[in-house]
């Protein structure tokens, strides 16, 4: 019945993860999977290893209590970094699970661990061999044991510790500028090297395997803040999926330990899902996964190019409306000052207005918009925008000459044109949405920032681009204030 419990559920994790693919399913998904889990903690529960209620119960109550609390009080504006905080959540249960194994296998010795842990079938007739015969007889269980032991507390001291310092980033509680020192790269070089011979120490067991336990709890929670240094603020949406795929791998790895099949299923499938929306994250950007980890980008101060000094022009609320009241098609480009300025319900009344007066609206959503995968689109359904006019990059830039008026809430990188025609540029290659290559363009924004990447943004000054400086909100609510009062 366990097994057949655990079978459901990962049916379950499947189909939901497959559902998330489309925003239309996306909250069905959240369903499906969450049924998924429910049927597999109560099958542990019913298991006869389970050692403690009360413990599990208390658990559940606390986590339960302070997930409702979250769920209720962070902001959307927020919720990036709320996502790389649950990641290092996840990835610092993988790491406890493998030390509190470490220490029980070290306390029972191995006989009574690998009965306790498969069964009296294995060990319980052994226990009184020799012990270097009873060794050579399960030396390949003990270092499965180990191996995976040693990898979720490598796996999940890098995401706790690397989660911890991406939250800090996005929140503002440290710069998010990229950090590089000098030698960086053979320091994190030579730490990698003396945790994987820490690693070896620990497997093939002795006196220093104790030791080398925790040298490999260190150097990896260290491993995790230098491995987030050197990544800038934009690039955040690849760190966030990456954090999660990893966070899947040690909760892997954490089955292994505990012989739990639906734990190694439902980890492998985060792992998996993660590296691949990291993968398209890059695609996104140009860029490849290594560049994002080891490259620095925005570390330093880029240098200013032809056409920085020009004065973008600037118009009001009112002039807007003007030119908004005769557009036959509008497209909306949302980025992260959209959701710094809670303003998707406003946008959304804003299109509705759009729409009665007869024209075509549409919202154009890139890939790394935000601060985390499909950040702009969880927005936007917060807004009840319909899924059919949330358009992706790929399909708006071709038709993008014929829109009349783009209006661009907070976005920064991914409309620079920098991107397309300057070949110096750090960004050069990356796609972006064109809305340089519309008939007018509209962009709301509280000044001339650069954002996270640290660049110019050249669409601020072309000729058909107009700034309208201001809290994006309010912006919005003045240019339906004008609709509203003709």
């Amino acid at each position: 019945m366990l097994t057949l419990a655990y079978i459901i559920a990962s049916i379950l994790f499947i189909f939901g993860i497959k559902m998330l693919g489309s925003a239309a399913q996306a909250r069905r998904g959240n369903v499906v999977s969450a049924v998924g889990m429910l049927i597999a903690i109560v099958a542990t529960m019913m298991d006869q290893h389970v050692l403690s209620y009360t413990w599990i119960l208390a658990g559940i109550a606390i986590g339960s209590a302070l997930g409702i609390v979250l769920a209720y009080s962070v902001k959307m504006t927020a919720m990036p970094e709320m996502v790389a905080l649950l990641n290092g959540f996840g990835g610092l249960g993988s790491l406890l699970v493998g030390w509190a194994e470490a220490e029980e296998m070290r306390r029972v010795g191995w006989p009574h661990y690998l009965e306790n842990l498969f069964g009296p079938e294995l060990s319980l007739y052994d226990v009184n061999l020799q012990a270097i015969d009873w060794v050579a007889k399960f030396s390949n269980e003990i270092n499965y044991i180990q191996i995976a032991i040693a990898s979720a507390i490598i796996i999940g001291g890098i995401t706790f510790t690397g989660s911890v310092l991406a939250y800090a980033k996005l929140s503002g509680m440290v710069s998010g500028r990229a950090m590089v020192f000098k030698g960086q790269k053979p320091f994190n070089a030579f730490l990698l090297l003396a945790m994987l011979a820490a690693t070896v120490l620990f497997v093939q067991g002795g006196q220093w395997a104790h030791v080398s336990l925790f040298a490999i709890i260190i150097v990896s929670l260290v491993l995790g803040i230098l491995g987030v240094l050197p990544i800038g603020g934009g690039d955040m949406p690849v760190v966030i999926s990456l954090l999660n795929s990893l966070s899947g791998l040690a909760a892997a790895a954490a089955g292994f330990i505990i012989a739990n099949n639906v734990l190694i299923v439902s980890g492998c499938l985060v792992g998996t899902s993660g590296i691949i929306l990291s993968v398209i994250m890059c695609k996104a950007m140009n860029r490849s996964l290594k560049n994002v980890l080891v490259g620095g980008f925005g570390s330093s101060a880029q240098e200013k190019s032809d056409g920085d000094d020009v004065e973008p022009k600037a118009i009001s609320a009112s002039d807007a409306y003007h030119v908004l009241e005769a557009a036959q098609r509008v497209v909306f480009v949302p980025g992260y000052g959209m959701a710094v300025a809670q303003a998707q319900h406003v946008v959304k009344e804003l299109g509705q207005l759009l729409e009665n007066n007869g024209a075509e609206v549409s919202y154009a959503i890139h890939p790394v918009a935000g601060r985390m995968p499909g950040h702009m689109n969880v927005l936007l359904a917060e807004a009840d925008v319909p899924y059919e006019q949330l358009v992706e990059m790929d399909t708006v830039n071709p038709t993008m000459p014929s829109v009349d008026v783009a209006i661009v809430i907070g976005a920064n990188d991914v409309v620079n044109p920098a991107a397309i025609n300057e070949t110096t540029s750090p960004i050069y290659g990356m796609p972006i949405i064109r809305a340089h290559e519309a008939k007018s363009v509209f962009i709301l924004k509280r000044g001339q920032g650069t954002g996270f990447s640290g660049l110019q943004n050249k669409l601020f000054t072309m000729p058909n681009a107009s700034m309208i400086y201001g809290d994006a909100k309010a912006t919005v609510a003045a240019i339906v204030s004008e609709f509203k009062s003709m």
